[in-house]
């Protein structure tokens, strides 16, 4: 068995890698969702132009209050105030200069004259701008005011509408990610073997694919709108600021680090908190999903009070998930307010100092060439302003991406397992007739502990019906659906014509097989379109032929009420059970396979359904490889052989004439009309 342990062991290694994986690197499984987007280009260079004309729009209102202090509001117009300006500058300029001729400090004097040089740099730069000034601006302050307002509107106009298109190419980049990222998803999950749906539940699989591709959607919308509009439009904010005084921006901006470390501790917390909370949600799908599936026992056993303290405990749980991330979240606007207020409040008071007392130097630092204007600490007190608003945004989207990078983890754990049915590079091709199945020594197993076949060595001819029977947990339909390669043996193999079945395409190899379960699988929609599901390309005349073959073309026109059109609920669940089977054996008739696989396939049905059914079998199975799972005597009268199993083993192996001779197992089976055989 050791070959049949370690292929448990490697089931179980793929799954815990792919977790690890997903939590290896900080929001990288996020960011590999976005990733998929960038295939858009033209929409990406949208996204991040609008985002960077926004940026600008919005520090250049920002910019327009030092005309209305430094010019509207001292009842001057643009002209006016530039005359004066260069007139105040030349008597500046002649006093820096007496200074440096009287002065003997080297260092003052290099200061001094690094003054000079700024005055004469501002004059030169309002000399040139003085008659654009004089021809374009208006004479009057009023008229300069409306010119300042009308800008005003006219640019916030301008960034709305950039606003808009960016928000619009925003959520098509998302959508159009999520659409992809759903589509690998799904790509996936139908790549999973048989068994995998039993290891990850259905429920578990669907929270993946509805809440959190969800949480990732919104993610990644808030990225994009917010996550890259904002921070440019604090960019812009501050490198207008750094324009006024980079050294006093510089000494306001101490505390960023200790925000950034608190920032990052939150991160982390978000994260690991969310992850939880959505395996919580998952649980309580599944608590639903069963609740709702086995609601025929909940009522018939008086169990709704039992079924309500289940979930009320898994919705509990999920509220303590919950409360503990709305602590984390709680923290971190707050976080970037106090950051925020702490900047512009550090701006106003040094600004305020330095103006207020014409300093150029603060605590010993120097912060500016010349002393600052009170339009121009204004104006610096406004960009930081400018600047806190959207680290305030930032705030709520950290949040959000946190929740989506958790989400993105569980996407992409199931996205980063490795296929446990993988193809090979090179497969062989089918044969055309299959002439003979064997499995050769085949084990099986689900756990270390679990061992459902074992050492099993089966030969069936061409045009043979096998009945597999055995006592319940006995491994028969495992070694059945091992044929499709649903499950692949641990050790052995399956031949079919010398050729094993691990080397050739799953595809081809499943175009040759046909399996009727005991649970006819059935999907809401037409009669037509479920008859069609394994042969897409089939004619209606094809249809109609099988379904008579079938005996269900009669009760097809006769008692549904569109006939072949009538669309049958889920699951077919406005159909009898017998109807239903007798739609899966057309199903079955219509890709006209080699091998067909009947698991329990009259186990549900009555005794005139199961008549039909047999009738139509014995047609059907002429000249066919069948493999027949059943618990009826009546049934085995179809079987040319009947394999006996037990614990995973075949041990006997004959016909019912023989078998009944030889066999106590199948004797004990017989006995009461196989009625303990499943």
């Amino acid at each position: 068995m050791d070959e049949s342990l370690k292929c448990v062991k490697n089931q179980q290694i793929q799954t815990v890698l792919g977790t690890l994986t997903c939590k290896g690197t900080f929001m990288r499984n996020f960011f590999r969702a976005v990733k998929i987007g960038l295939q858009y280009r033209l929409t990406c260079l949208g996204v991040i132009a609008c985002s960077l004309f926004v940026a600008f729009f919005w520090s250049a209102n920002i910019g327009t209050i030092y005309p209305l202090v430094e010019v509207v509001f001292q009842g001057k117009s643009g002209p006016q105030y530039l005359t004066e300006s260069i007139t105040e500058l030349d008597g500046q300029i002649q006093a820096k200069q007496a200074l440096i001729q009287t002065e003997s400090d080297p260092a003052s004097t290099s200061f001094l004259e690094a003054q000079l040089v700024g005055l004469e740099e501002e004059r030169a730069f309002k000399q040139d701008l003085l008659p654009i000034a004089q021809q374009w601006l208006p004479a009057t302050p009023f008229a300069t005011l409306i010119l300042v307002v009308c800008l005003m509107i006219g640019v916030t106009v301008l960034k709305d509408l950039l606003l808009m298109a960016n928000i619009i190419l925003s959520h098509r980049f998302t959508q159009l990610s999520v659409f992809n990222l759903r589509k690998d998803f799904y790509r996936r999950t139908l790549k999973m073997s048989v068994g995998s749906f039993n290891t990850d539940r259905t429920t578990e699989l669907m929270s993946r694919f509805t809440n959190d591709t969800e949480v990732v959607t919104h993610g990644i919308m808030q990225l994009l709108a917010k996550a890259i509009r904002e921070p440019l439009k604090m960019a812009t904010c501050l490198i207008a600021a750094a324009f006024i005084s980079w050294r006093l921006l510089i000494f306001c901006l101490i505390i960023v680090p200790i925000a950034g470390v608190l920032m990052g501790y939150l991160s982390k917390a978000l994260r690991r908190s969310n992850r939880k909370a959505m395996q919580e949600m998952a649980k309580m799908y599944g608590l639903i999903g069963e609740t709702f599936k086995g609601i025929v026992a909940v009522k018939a056993f008086n169990m709704e009070a039992y079924e309500r303290k289940r979930f009320h405990h898994s919705a509990k749980n999920y509220y303590l998930k919950a409360m503990k991330i709305a602590k984390y979240n709680s923290m971190t606007r707050p976080t970037t307010e106090i950051m925020g207020m702490t900047i512009v409040g550090l701006g106003m008071l040094s600004g305020g100092y330095l103006v207020l007392n014409q300093e150029t130097h603060l605590l010993g630092i120097q912060m500016c060439v010349n002393p600052m204007s009170f339009g121009d600490m204004m104006t610096f007190f406004a960009f930081l302003v400018g600047a806190s608003d959207p680290l305030r945004r930032i705030a709520d989207v950290f949040n959000v991406v946190q929740r989506s990078s958790a989400a993105a983890d569980r996407i992409y754990e199931m996205l980063d397992r490795e296929p446990d049915l993988p193809e090979i590079d090179n497969p062989l091709p089918v044969t055309q007739n299959v002439q003979r199945i064997e499995f050769k020594g085949v084990d099986y197993q689900y756990t270390d502990e679990c061992i459902v076949i074992d050492d099993v060595s089966l030969v069936i001819p061409q045009g043979q019906t096998v009945a597999l029977v055995g006592p319940n947990g006995c491994g028969k339909s495992t070694l059945a659906r091992m044929l499709p390669r649903f499950f692949d043996p641990c050790r052995g193999g399956i031949f079919i014509n010398d050729v094993n079945i691990a080397e050739v395409r799953k595809r081809d190899l499943r175009k040759k097989i046909a399996i009727v379960t005991q649970n006819a699988i059935m999907f809401d929609d037409t009669v037509l379109n479920n008859l069609k599901y394994g042969k897409r390309d089939a004619s209606l005349d094809e249809v109609i032929a099988a379904a008579k073959k079938a005996k269900a073309h009669q009760f097809i026109e006769n008692k549904l009420e569109d006939g072949y059109q009538t669309v049958i609920g889920e699951g077919g669940g406005k159909l009898s059970g017998g109807q239903r089977q007798r739609l899966a054996l057309a199903r079955a008739i219509l890709t006209d396979p080699e091998i067909i696989i009947l698991d329990e396939a009259t186990s549900q049905v009555d005794l005139e359904s199961e008549q039909v059914i047999h009738s139509v079998l014995k047609d059907f199975l002429s000249n066919r490889t069948a493999i027949m799972i059943t618990h009826r005597i009546s049934s085995l009268q179809l079987a040319d052989r009947i394999i006996v199993m037990n614990q995973g083993k075949v041990v006997d192996d004959g016909t019912h004439e023989e078998l009944i001779q030889r066999s106590t197992i199948y004797q004990s089976m017989a006995a009461p009309g196989l009625k303990d055989i499943a």
